[in-house]
């Protein structure tokens, strides 16, 4: 392929790459934007190829990237049929992890490969070429570790219960300097071999470490922020690899990537009334903390039937979505049930909070997986104002985005975090499991309050119950 067709080909890749991201901003749109932005993947995989430098002479080159692709397609495609919807976000978080190691990667394979006496007595890498490599391996390592550790955080594994480093703000500032002088050993080593593979070994190692000091006194309610930010950081590694490989699309689409999952974070930490310096440099917690007691009060159980009556009476319905109803796999069982309520002569929204489930956007896949109308979504500031006119909320698995502490008590972990402000409605049914606390630990006061009543047993059953009695 000549250079001319190959900058096509490079450019039509990059356009579809930003029509792609525009398109996935919308539910309704993100099946047409995901399969833009594959198309261009494959355009630029395509154009990558034609290079006789990527692979070689021969079609040895070509049969290894065709087996490692076939590989890494089945293995994708079978991780990601078997994994449950409640398990996507920890999914997405080693997607994550793997797109900065596949990058850290790249920057070592190119390492290695210019890594004869010959090539070092020429003068070696340009500093230009070195610092990009340099920081490609910086961010990807960190992007991966850190990933790793946010896996296990919303796995609820043993990583869960790893919260406190010792002047952890120390650490990471010491790790980041040793980190940036492995760069700075390896962009001015020039013809000096030992003094390249010593600052490429100080970069690796202090970025791999610094990627678990980061994240690992990071609560596990601030996960879905955490995974938006390694995201971001996996597209700027793949950016700078692009740099270092003179590789035009690669640097299009990781700048895409790494600047849509800074904005997404930004976003988040926002809603979340957290700034993104108080979330990775706060000062720690004990464990455990919770807000001032109040007066003991126990929670007001009602049963379907009952609930049937206030619903069936209803004008007005808002269904507040949580983890919860991923855990139920109870979407399409809350699409039925809004559809008979509508029949029945009732207005149904769903107030979606930006950090409700475990991953952003979480609760908008569910509901689109049901479809239901993007129009029927609203936001947590969009129904502050509407919610003291609703007759109903329905509090399906939410604990964290609902909970009143945040607004009246000070002392509260979460005290300053917007909420979706269900305590407003005239009546409140929340279906829970059984009686214990959020993903956050932290006790909600909105279960005990006088117009909560408390529906337990499975999400899904229960939404389903609720729908049958319409018949």
């Amino acid at each position: 392929m000549n250079e001319t067709l190959l900058a096509v080909f490079y450019m039509i890749s990059a356009v579809l790459f930003i029509r792609g991201i525009k398109l996935l901003g919308k539910p309704d749109t993100a099946r047409r934007g995901n399969l833009y932005s594959s198309l261009g993947m494959l355009l630029a995989v395509i154009a990558v190829l034609s290079e006789k430098s990527v692979v070689g002479s021969g079609a040895s080159g070509y049969i290894t990237v065709a087996c490692a692709v076939a590989a890494g397609s089945v293995i994708g495609a079978v991780w990601a049929r078997l994994v449950p919807m409640t398990g996507m976000p920890e999914l997405v978080a080693l997607f994550n992890g793997f797109g900065g190691l596949s990058s850290m990667c790249v920057a070592l394979s190119q390492y290695f490969l210019c890594s004869g006496d010959a090539f070092w007595k020429s003068g070696g890498f340009d500093p230009f070429t070195a610092a990009t490599m340099g920081l490609t391996i910086l961010i990807g390592a960190l992007a991966f570790t850190g990933s790793v550790v946010a896996w296990g955080k919303l796995a609820g594994n043993a990583m869960k219960k790893l919260k406190y480093i010792p002047c952890k703000n120390a650490v990471n500032a010491a790790l980041c300097l040793v980190a940036l002088a492995g760069i700075l050993m390896f962009a001015l080593a020039r013809g000096n071999a030992a003094l390249a593979a010593a600052g490429i070994a100080v970069v690796s190692i202090a970025s791999l470490v610094l990627g678990l000091t980061l994240v690992i006194p990071i609560g596990g309610g601030d996960m879905p922020v955490v995974i938006s930010l390694l995201n971001a950081l996996s597209g700027l590694a793949a950016a700078f690899a692009g740099f270092s490989l003179l590789n035009t699309v690669l640097v299009v689409s990781g700048c895409l990537v790494g600047a849509s999952g800074l904005i997404l974070t930004l976003v988040m930490c926002k809603a979340m009334n957290k700034s993104m310096a108080k979330l990775l440099f706060s000062a720690q917690k004990k464990p455990g903390a919770k807000g001032a007691a109040g007066v003991a009060r126990e929670p007001r159980a009602t049963n379907v039937d009952d609930a049937y009556l206030v619903l069936e009476a209803a004008r007005s319905v808002a269904i507040v979505p949580g983890y919860g109803m991923a855990v139920a796999q109870a979407q399409h069982a809350v699409k039925a049930l809004a559809d008979k309520l509508e029949r029945n002569g009732a207005e149904v929204t769903y107030v979606i909070h930006p950090v409700a489930g475990r991953m952003p956007g979480h609760m908008n896949v569910l509901l689109a997986e049901a479809n239901v109308p993007y129009e029927q979504l609203k936001t947590a500031d969009e129904m502050t104002d509407t919610l003291p006119l609703v007759d109903v909320a329905v509090v399906i698995g939410a604990n964290d985005v609902v909970n009143p502490s945040a607004k009246d008590d000070p002392s509260s972990p979460i005290y300053g975090m917007p909420i979706v402000n269900a305590y407003d409605a005239r009546t409140v049914f929340v279906l829970k499991r059984g009686s214990g606390t959020g993903f956050s630990g932290l006790e909600n006061p909105l279960f005990t309050r006088d117009n909560t009543l408390m529906i337990y047993g499975d999400a899904k059953s229960t939404v389903q119950q609720l729908a049958a009695a319409f018949d």
